[in-house]
């Protein structure tokens, strides 16, 4: 069957490691100093491990593969313990794979294996009631379906829902006085639809921001946006990455460029945002100051 599965190109990888903690169905392996998929059956194609590739070498594409077997999966992770399940669920819950989610969920009662505190969808599906009814046989504590405290994902942050509290009232339009005035000086803002030969480029201050900032950061117009010209993109969900590559290279090289302000969010694949700009800079064969700032889901600047 043809479906979506990882790639990974050796000739970029350089068997660093870091994709395998975000493996926890066991899918990847460092083999002979490269990482390598060694089983189809566990690789959901979900990509939880691209995010913390530095040299880019990992991708989602689509191919012939044998279907992703959840049970098998599984059979692997009860054997790497406690957190490595939490690390599981959550990573299926985050992806909303419902169906993986509770598959994985009623293994766990099959075999009498206590359900992990960890963050479930937001719909309530099957599993997680037939886990409260099995909880009250197997003692209090095994299974929680109800509210969780948020805790930072152990599998794919990117993809994680997240509640922000805020007190009551905030975030409501304000009076018209105080309304903030939007900074933004051209369009189109997205990269894959700007023209990398626009006038606005030249003698510009750059800020190249991930598409889900300007949504956290409440002061993004006025503290970010002021005086610069816009660039969005986002690392994971845009499927033309080599494309954006090129095309910021050529802005680089075609234009004075006098800084770049790189804004991503705290979630790991996010942190795309600054390896596209790098490969960039070094294909244009530049230097370019660049101020790089990490928002985080709660809304602050770190």
């Amino acid at each position: 069957m043809k479906r979506k599965i990882i790639s990974i190109d050796e000739t970029k990888c350089n068997g660093c490691g870091q994709c395998i903690p975000d493996c926890p169905e066991g899918a990847l392996q460092i083999i002979d100093g490269k990482a390598r998929l060694v089983s189809d059956l566990f690789c959901d194609g979900l990509g939880a491990c691209i995010g913390t590739c530095p040299e880019g070498a990992i991708s989602v594409i689509e191919r012939d593969a044998v279907p992703y077997d959840e049970y098998a999966v599984m059979e692997t992770i009860i054997k790497q313990g406690t957190p490595v399940i939490r690390a599981h669920l959550e990573h299926l819950a985050g992806h909303g794979q419902s169906a993986f989610y509770n598959q994985a969920i009623e293994f766990l009662i099959e075999r009498s294996i206590p359900v992990p505190d960890h963050m479930p969808p937001e719909q309530k599906v099957r599993s997680v009631a037939s886990c409260n009814t099995q909880a009250g046989r197997m003692g209090e504590g095994v299974c929680h379906a109800g509210p969780h405290e948020p805790r930072p994902f152990a599998a794919c942050p990117g993809s994680a829902a997240r509640s922000i509290p805020r007190e009551r009232g905030m975030g409501l339009r304000q009076p018209s006085g105080d309304m903030t005035t939007s900074e933004l000086r051209q369009w189109p803002i997205q990269l894959a639809l700007l023209n990398p030969q626009a006038p606005y480029f030249d003698n510009a201050d750059l800020l190249i921001s991930a598409d889900c900032v300007p949504f956290s950061y409440a002061n993004f117009h006025a503290e970010f946006l002021k005086g610069r010209i816009l660039i969005m993109f986002c690392p994971k969900l845009d499927p033309d990455i080599e494309g954006y590559i090129d095309k910021l290279t050529t802005i680089f090289s075609s234009h004075t460029i006098r800084s770049i302000t790189l804004l991503h969010m705290e979630v790991p694949c996010c942190s795309g945002v600054r390896y596209v700009v790098d490969k960039a800079l070094a294909k244009a064969g530049i230097t370019i100051p660049v101020d790089e700032r990490t928002i985080t889901i709660d809304g602050s600047v770190r």
